[in-house]
């Protein structure tokens, strides 16, 4: 009698799977950008939560938890339920840095998440005061080579975009005289680097737009292949002679382990129409976002590219005897 109910309780099961894959969503589903509201990662995810809310029949919530570089909201999100109704935006660092910069480090990037799809590549530009003495990225990287000159990097913290794209840059040019100064995020960085107070930052293209284009700061070089829609006098790093400076702050959503396969490739499927669909598409190639193509846009790929990150950044952040503190 034992084994017959315990037959009937797996049969139950394994035709509850697929039952609720299907019916999925049947409630509000939770994103959580493990960064405070208005950045570039909570803007991204606020387009495709807008799409998916819209598409799917269920409110996709963003929920803002930041701290310690983004790994607060992902340690939230690896230990949620994994039915579909948590999942995460996840970034550069949160995937790709952050195994260097925080030894205990709560989760695994590359083993504790089902994968969903990237979302967005965010290119980095080469930053500087309006006024600083260089007309191009050459006289630019003369002038950071020179030991006599002790130039300030401004950064939004230890684990930020600009902290770990700025180190690769450092590290490439084979710099270690300069002045690093760290801010608590992005804006404060930016201000002191429009007012003349620090030299020189690396950063997402989304938070520097508005920047470039009115004169505040000026732009050396965008770190992609191709020259931006929304900043198109910027030259890439290739022609302005740094052709080996190539580096996107991407993003992109995860799910916690173990979620079921098919409501994975439902959000998979979800997110493709999403890049697509025109008003989506529009949002955030104005933002000078680069989006995925073809199988770029597989679970697969987001899986190969978190493990080509973790082996890019550890070492370069080793290197630099960068910690985070959580």
């Amino acid at each position: 009698m034992k084994r017959f109910f315990a037959a009937v309780a797996a049969a139950v099961a394994l035709a509850a799977t697929p039952a609720s894959a299907q019916n999925y969503p049947a409630r509000p589903v939770t994103i959580i950008v493990p960064f405070a509201a208005g950045g570039p990662t909570d803007i991204i995810a606020r387009i495709v939560g807008e799409y998916f809310s819209k598409t799917l029949g269920q409110q996709f919530i963003v929920e803002n938890i930041a701290g310690a570089g983004g790994t607060t909201g992902i340690t939230r999100a690896v230990q949620a339920k994994p039915d579909g109704y948590t999942i995460a935006m996840g970034h550069m660092g949160t995937h790709g840095a952050a195994p260097a910069l925080y030894p205990n480090l709560k989760y695994d990037p590359t083993k504790d998440f089902e994968p969903i799809g990237l979302v967005a590549g965010t290119p980095i530009l080469i930053v500087a005061r309006k006024d600083f003495p260089a007309a191009d990225l050459k006289e630019f990287i003369a002038k950071a080579k020179d030991t006599s000159t002790r130039l300030s990097q401004a950064h939004a913290g230890v684990g930020s975009v600009s902290f770990s794209t700025c180190t690769l840059l450092t590290s490439q040019l084979g710099i270690k005289h300069h002045r690093v100064v760290a801010y608590r995020g992005t804006g404060p960085a930016l201000n002191d680097l429009v007012g003349g107070q620090v030299d020189y930052m690396c950063d997402q293209i989304v938070n520097l737009v508005e920047q470039v284009k009115g004169g505040a700061i000026k732009a050396f070089a965008i770190a992609t292949e191709q020259r931006s829609a929304a900043l198109p006098d910027v030259p890439t790093t290739k022609e302005a002679g740094l052709p080996e400076y190539q580096v996107s702050a991407w993003n992109a959503l995860f799910a916690p382990k173990g979620t079921p396969k098919e409501i994975v490739t439902k959000l998979n499927e979800t997110l493709v129409k999403a890049l697509d669909d025109e008003a989506a598409r529009k949002r955030l190639l104005e933002l000078g976002s680069v989006l995925p193509e073809g199988k770029g846009r597989t679970p697969e790929a987001l899986s190969d590219l978190v493990k080509s990150e973790v082996a890019r950044w550890t070492p370069i952040l080793k290197a630099a005897g960068a910690v985070g503190t959580q």
